[in-house]
């Protein structure tokens, strides 16, 4: 994959290919072509993370991006409250790489509640060392957190990360529900011949304890290319291998944009053909692949180095960040992202892409590099 250089600044001296403007006379926000509106703000602190996933990242690591390349405590701020203020941005999360790893991270989150005290603001960790900061967290604003959680076995856990932290994810996990910082959702991507026959086992200890458990779909954004469309589980393979202890039903809430789908979860009743018990919670599924939900996707994203990303898989990127540090005004820069945010492609396209997925080419980027 195409390494970005450590001394890469991108506000030196230029602000980057401009995308076409939008049209005049269109509503204020973060509007497409095709009339979705983008309210749901994902914004990556850092490309750093101490894990290596292999979905993710190879294990090396990648060639990190420059602190200078980074945004500042206090362009987040300005860039959040830009998009709060001037564009109908109406959720935040905060994601990575592993965002526990910034120095910053509770002045941020400070800051940001000060300017924003009713903007719900999430964050999605791998929650190691989340059981030293939860309560910090939460005195400093923060709403909730997301823990990507892949097994509870130490082993498979060691293999999916390449690092033996499971017992410090565990700790994270109960240390934010202890904190107040729930609900607390848990993430699982799950890989063929690896974690999958744990998906049911998995489910029972989150419904035990009051998480929310949402099954991801593999993506195209691990930095080794290893992806198959073959390999991957889809979302009616995790329905199946839930159904051998649960019954799923669609959950009655509406899904209102959430990549999610919900279901609600009720255990099947042993000896008793087709009997259930009371809903035990719900689980969520994201089928980006096979069961894509672009014509509702309201999401915008904005890189660790500030390059905005209408599309998680998006080979284009325009950059804010060097229009902001060139000196460019509130309203110069929120038209930017208005005019990144129109050409939104309809949709990603992988559902059309065969098993070998010959002609898919994933982005550059790789999901830490993101920022999901």
């Amino acid at each position: 994959m195409p390494q970005r250089r450590a001394d890469d600044s991108p506000g030196a001296g230029t602000s980057g290919p401009q995308p076409p403007g939008r049209p005049a006379g269109l509503a204020p926000g973060l509007v497409d072509r095709y009339g979705r509106r983008a309210t749901d703000m994902r914004l990556s602190l850092t490309d750093k993370c101490n894990l290596r996933c292999t979905y993710c990242m190879p294990a090396e690591g990648l060639e990190w991006l420059s602190k200078q390349a980074v945004m500042s405590a206090e362009e987040i701020v300005r860039i959040v409250r830009i998009g709060v203020d001037m564009l109908g941005v109406r959720e935040l999360r905060l994601t990575g790489g592993e965002p526990l790893v910034r120095a910053d991270l509770l002045d941020i989150i400070s800051a940001l509640r000060l300017a924003h005290p009713d903007l719900p603001i999430s964050m999605t960790t791998n929650a190691v060392g989340l059981d030293k900061k939860a309560a910090g967290l939460k005195t400093a604003g923060l709403s909730r957190i997301n823990v990507s959680l892949d097994s509870l076995h130490e082993e498979t856990f060691t293999q999916l990360t390449r690092r033996p932290f499971l017992a410090k994810v565990l700790a994270g996990v109960d240390a934010a529900w202890a904190a107040g910082l729930g609900p607390v959702k848990l993430n699982a991507v799950l890989m063929r011949g690896i974690n999958d026959v744990e998906s049911p086992a998995l489910l029972a200890w989150a419904l035990d304890r009051g998480y929310e458990l949402r099954f991801i779909e593999q993506m195209p954004l691990d930095a080794d290319h290893g992806w198959t469309r073959r390999n991957m589980i889809t979302a009616a393979e995790i329905r199946e291998l839930l159904s051998v202890d649960y019954v799923l039903s669609a959950d009655p809430r509406e899904r209102d944009g959430a990549p999610a789908e919900r279901f609600e979860v009720r255990a099947k009743v042993p000896g008793s053909a087709g009997a259930t018990g009371p809903v035990l919670g719900t689980v969520g599924i994201i089928a980006s692949v096979t069961e894509p939900f672009c014509s509702d996707c309201r999401r915008t994203r904005i890189t660790a180095e500030g390059k905005i990303m209408s599309c998680l898989f998006s080979r284009e990127e325009v950059d804010l960040l060097g229009l902001l540090r060139e000196g460019a005004s509130d309203e110069q820069l929120a038209e930017r992202w208005q005019d990144a945010m129109w050409i939104k492609p309809k949709a990603h396209g992988m559902d059309h892409v065969g098993l070998d997925a010959p002609d898919f080419v994933q982005p550059d980027r790789s999901m830490s590099a993101i920022g999901g």
